[in-house]
């Protein structure tokens, strides 16, 4: 599994720099919404929960605090900093302030809130995961006890809690031991807790594992499957990526995602580096490398049957997998995604077809990638659920030489069915990619 994941990641890391608009657009139109900045200052490594209506961010330490936290009336703001949620600082009993990262907050059937956190190991200089609880969101959380909850030093250490309540009510943590830290694999981990997330129970299930780097973690269970999310790369810049791995099953096995859900060039550069991800309910709480610091951003978050759709992310739909009309498939087709194309769409019932998924109703970008081969501009008609909204064009670029194109289209929440008809000149269609 550990070979298949790293082979994975490879190519997750090489198309996240592969699905760059800059390679392409003939047309530059946009309507895609792309993540609102609402923090505009170091916030990194966000945990977001709601508490009677009102939402609670926290971060990894910055000159605010050991944890610093923020509350807001609604996902999208207006955020306000409330200064340190863990004032004190982490436990003296095994921690020394100055690297205590990546909190995560859960709030406890009877009121209490109890808070993991990442800190620096006083004995080891390593990373490690601690303890607190509190009666309020916004603390002051106290830490639980003089040892770390969790601290595997010959595994590099342990960073990045994060709670999972499985549909049973079991409770979870999962995390991450460093071995990015000592040249090790590193691998996300899930450990059943009990007293309100301040105890271990049980053994350690390992999930996903990589040489490179993978942290991170947030887990949703969906109907079919549970979904893994982390984050790759490094946090330093725009090469930070988020992706995912699903299972039937907590045990696996766990497949990973053919191209990572939030990449720089997938939000078309409107977030350098999104990672550090937390999914709560219909938002994703991400950061974004702004000149040297990590501002706190959030998206609309929708699921097309049981797999994430990021808004202002582009999905890719291979058009030859749609539904043609009077139309085929040209398989071997030099350069194109996946070696197929959308061919022969040259008679007035010529059409293709796919359905594409909208996380809310509102103005999205679908891009095309294309080749047109004729002497002059092509076109197809867009019919978006049945009604015409505009047509699509495509410059000149000879034969099996890919480009983009985009045209503006307003979708409906959910699944929505757009049709490519025939237009103007000949042109054949390589994919779409909805944002």
């Amino acid at each position: 599994m550990r070979r298949r994941v790293l082979a994975a990641l490879v190519v997750l890391t090489a198309l996240a720099t592969a699905i760059s608009p800059a390679t392409a657009a003939e047309q530059r139109t946009t309507a895609a919404v792309f993540p609102a900045e609402v923090i505009g200052e170091d916030f990194p490594d966000p945990d977001v929960i709601q508490v009677n209506g009102t939402w609670y961010a926290y971060s990894t330490n910055n000159g605010r605090g050991h944890v610093p936290t923020a509350s807001a009336p609604s996902a999208n703001g207006p955020w306000t900093i409330r200064g340190d949620a863990m004032p004190g600082g982490p436990s003296a009993g095994w921690a020394q302030s100055g690297r205590t990262w990546a909190p995560d907050v859960h709030p406890n059937p009877d009121g209490s809130f109890t808070l993991t956190y990442t800190a620096w190991h006083k004995a080891s200089g390593r990373q490690c995961i601690g303890v607190a609880t509190a009666n309020s969101p916004l603390g002051p959380f106290t830490p639980v006890g003089s040892q770390p909850l969790i601290c595997p030093l010959n595994l590099g250490g342990a960073i990045d809690a994060n709670t999972f309540v499985a549909n049973d009510g079991t409770r979870y943590l999962l995390w991450k031991n460093d071995g990015n830290a000592i040249g090790v694999n590193s691998t996300l981990w899930l450990t059943r807790t009990t007293n309100n997330g301040t105890a271990l129970t049980g053994g350690n299930t390992a999930l996903i594992s990589s040489g490179g780097v993978i942290e991170a973690p947030d887990l949703v269970q969906r109907g079919s499957q549970y979904v893994l999310f982390y984050s790759g790369g490094s946090y330093t810049g725009c090469e930070y990526l988020t992706s995912y791995a699903v299972a039937p099953s907590l045990s696996g096995p766990w497949t990973t995602a053919y191209r990572p859900l939030m990449t720089t060039a997938s939000f078309d550069n409107h977030v350098c580096g999104p990672g550090g991800a937390d999914f709560t309910g219909d938002k994703v709480f991400l950061h974004g490398w702004v000149n040297g610091s990590r501002h706190l951003y959030v998206a609309d978050l929708g699921w097309a049957g049981d797999f994430p759709v990021v808004r202002g992310s582009r999905v890719r739909t291979e058009a030859e997998r749609g539904t043609l009309n009077n139309c085929r498939v040209r398989t071997g087709a030099a350069g194109a995604s996946q070696g197929a194309v959308a061919a022969y769409i040259d008679f007035a019932d010529s059409w293709v077809e796919n359905t594409f998924y909208a996380p809310r109703a509102g103005s999205y970008t679908l891009w095309v990638g294309y080749a047109n081969g004729t002497g002059s501009t092509a076109t197809h008609g867009v019919v978006v659920n049945g009604n015409s909204q505009g047509a699509v064009s495509y410059p000149v670029t000879g034969w099996d030489n890919w480009r983009q194109s985009s045209v503006n289209v307003t979708l409906n929440a959910g699944w929505n069915t757009i049709r490519l008809t025939k237009g103007n000149s000949y042109a054949e269609v390589d994919y779409f990619e909805l944002q």
